[in-house]
């Protein structure tokens, strides 16, 4: 995997897409840097709303970030993609997150 430099190097020089997103949204949330992870992570699921993975660190870096009404709705929006898709194992898991949260 290309490392954070480089991919953030990628989107300055204008190539913006919802994995590149997901990939630097991803390296934030590890970071515990969740501004940045809500950023990159809100971008890439308004590029491409059916990825499921997506959803799910959104709802990580906003529960991060105290903002739990919002996390609650990000874990939703996965939950219903990952079921649409059949993605059975990213449905469960963000099942587990929002249950925490309730």
């Amino acid at each position: 995997m290309m490392d954070q430099v480089n991919l953030e190097k990628m989107l300055e020089q204008g190539t913006d897409n919802a994995l590149l997103r997901y990939t630097l949204g991803s390296l934030f949330l590890k970071q515990k840097a969740y501004a940045q992870a809500v950023e990159h992570l809100t971008q890439a699921v308004t590029l491409d709303p059916q990825h499921s993975a997506s959803w799910k660190h959104l709802g990580k870096a906003l529960t991060g970030i105290e903002r739990i009404e919002e996390a609650v709705e990000s874990y939703q929006k996965g939950i219903e993609v990952a079921e649409t898709k059949g993605d059975i194992q990213a449905a469960k898991e963000m099942r587990v997150f929002l249950k925490r949260l309730e």
